[in-house]
């Protein structure tokens, strides 16, 4: 009878290591497939915004993009994000050289600042893109 305790406990205990596989396994599979919907999002998103800040480089002023730019900054350190001193640094430093070019740098040097890992910087990436759409939306209102 003991022996067959025994046996019943070990195979409890396997089914139960078993079970806790299966669960580990299915869970990984998710985050797999969510971690890879964000990184298609991020993608996506940042082709449009890409596709926005060439048009608007394009086709504004520099008085225009500076403007865009100081609200951006004001929304962004009115959402207290400290992540953003960076940005704000960046975004002086293409003011005061004004141009094309140096709007150009500032969006690469701000893009490449985006690829460390880590929920606090997808968050943070979130807030900026979203600080990005009100500002742009503030100053263009959509038309009824």
């Amino acid at each position: 009878m003991d022996v067959f305790l025994l046996l019943m406990s070990k195979e409890e205990k396997s089914n139960e290591w078993d079970s806790l596989w299966q669960e580990y396994t299915k869970s990984l599979e998710n985050w797999k497939t969510l971690f890879e919907q964000v990184q298609k999002a991020n993608s996506d998103m940042q082709v449009k915004f890409n596709e926005v800040w060439e048009k608007a480089v394009k086709e504004s002023s520099d008085d225009t993009m500076k403007l865009f730019g100081e609200n951006w900054q004001k929304a962004l350190n009115e959402a207290g994000m400290k992540s953003f001193k960076e940005f704000g640094e960046n975004w002086q430093k293409a003011l005061n050289e004004a141009g094309t070019e140096s709007y150009k740098k500032f969006a690469e040097n701000w893009q490449k600042s985006l690829v460390n890992p880590g929920m606090e910087q997808m968050q943070a990436y979130g807030e900026l893109m979203k600080k990005f759409a009100e500002t742009w939306s503030s100053m263009w209102p959509k038309k009824e």
